[in-house]
């Protein structure tokens, strides 16, 4: 038994490294039955059809990586990426397509998933933007209504989300118009805009494609992208913030910070692990710049929504995801925080105490192990997002597509980083 552990490793390791084909096999094939599970079982009419999609996909990418592990090919074929754009254009684009079509038929706001060629959070994001340009706020006076408030009713969110629903807010209202402007497509284009962005700020390093995988045709990419997709461009600008942190440029990482943490709370998660690193690199005089730009922009992004209705601001982006609102969330997936917390208040309060518990090991690391670099401090933040996604007592299982593009996000920087140290080595 005490020789297994270290064989384990060893084959982990040759196949990360030296004989990747198998582990791409394996990759495809989970991913593959994930997909057919989804296509077969789901009741989100969303689901099954990228489920339908990408079982085609990762089918093709199953039987590419085959191919390559078993029979001689030589050309373009012997690529691996090869099987990455197959998960890309069949798994993710021609779903995504599908659906903005199919979405002009109607099911938005209906209680049967079974009608839904997006996800609520899409109509959610696009109503924001409307009630944005007519009241100033983009959050639904919950008190006001003339009914009991249901979840859809919510939009928990920062002020900065509703952005993303502008084009439809402002140019829809056709067929054509609808579709062009639907919100996952605002998202995408962001998304791929932050990405090329965070890239160029890095000195376009080579992407493994181990790092393609994990960031952008994992399942949970890949279902987001189709059937949602604000999770990616909140993480695209995510990962612009951490390449201004490690390029050294502090105070556009506060800006961009401010940003993506006005739309998304959960963004801020990352504040500390980067005013680490700005600290453990330039010092206290930059980690004020970042601080203060932090604070300042998130204060000018949020200010004129508390000013215009500042109940309606805590009960959509405080109160609500806390479960403390007037409806309960629907974010309840079976993660130990929450299986532990639905036993009771005992259960709640055990569900609190471990989550604080991995907070404090995570500071703990944090300062005893500054990060120096940039893969280095977004490994401290995928590590605290999966913490706390598993420990908090209200969550989503689409949430795990942060650790897993973080983690993808973090082979790329690696590779900025060795390739800046072979350039000094050389020089």
């Amino acid at each position: 038994m005490t020789q297994v552990v270290p064989r384990l490793g060893s084959w982990l390791r040759q196949g990360w490294t030296d004989r990747p084909l198998g582990l791409d096999l394996a990759f495809y094939l989970v991913c593959f039955g994930y997909a057919v599970g989804m296509a077969l079982t789901n009741s989100y009419y969303g689901y099954r059809t990228w489920g339908t999609f990408a079982t085609v996909g990762y089918g093709l990418a199953a039987a590419h990586a085959a191919l390559l592990l078993w029979a001689p090919v030589r050309g373009w074929l012997a690529s691996r990426w090869v099987g990455v754009g197959a998960v890309g254009a069949v798994g993710m684009v021609l779903p995504l397509g599908f659906l903005v079509i199919r979405r002009l038929g109607g099911g938005d706001w209906q209680q049967d998933p079974g009608a839904w060629s997006a996800q609520p959070e899409v109509w959610v994001i696009e109503r924001s933007a409307s009630l944005l340009l007519e009241r100033g706020t983009p959050y639904t006076d919950i008190a006001a209504l003339d009914r009991p408030p249901v979840v859809d009713d919510y939009t928990p969110y920062g002020p900065v989300m509703p952005v993303f629903g502008l084009p439809r807010a402002l140019f829809g209202g056709s067929p054509l118009t609808d579709a062009l402007t639907d919100a996952r497509l605002v998202f995408v284009a962001v998304a791929a805009l932050t990405v090329w962005l965070t890239l160029r700020l890095l000195g376009r390093p080579p992407v493994p494609v181990r790092a393609a995988q994990l960031a952008a045709i994992v399942p949970v990419t890949a279902l987001t992208f189709a059937t949602a997709a604000p999770d990616l461009a909140i993480l695209g600008l995510l990962l612009v913030a951490c390449a201004l942190a490690a390029r050294d440029r502090p105070a556009a990482a506060g800006a961009v910070l401010a940003v993506v943490g006005s739309a998304k709370l959960i963004a801020l998660l990352a504040a500390p692990v980067l005013a680490v690193l700005i600290l453990a690199r330039l010092g206290r005089r930059a980690l004020a710049a970042f601080g203060t730009v932090l604070l300042a922009g998130t204060a000018v992004l949020t200010l004129p929504v508390l000013l215009v209705d500042s109940g309606a601001f805590v009960e959509h982006v405080l109160r609500f995801p806390a479960g403390l609102g007037a409806v309960a969330s629907p974010a309840a997936s079976p993660f130990p925080g929450h299986l532990i917390a639905s036993t009771g208040p005992v259960g709640q309060a055990i569900a609190f105490a471990l989550l604080a518990g991995a907070g404090v090991v995570i500071a703990v690391w944090l300062l005893r192990d500054p990060p120096r670099t940039g893969s280095a401090a977004l490994l401290r933040i995928a590590v605290g997002l999966t913490a706390f996604i598993l420990l908090t007592t209200a969550t989503r299982f689409g949430y795990l597509v942060y650790p897993f593009v973080l983690l993808g996000a973090m082979l790329v920087f690696r590779a900025a980083e060795r390739r800046t140290e072979d350039r000094l080595t050389s020089s």
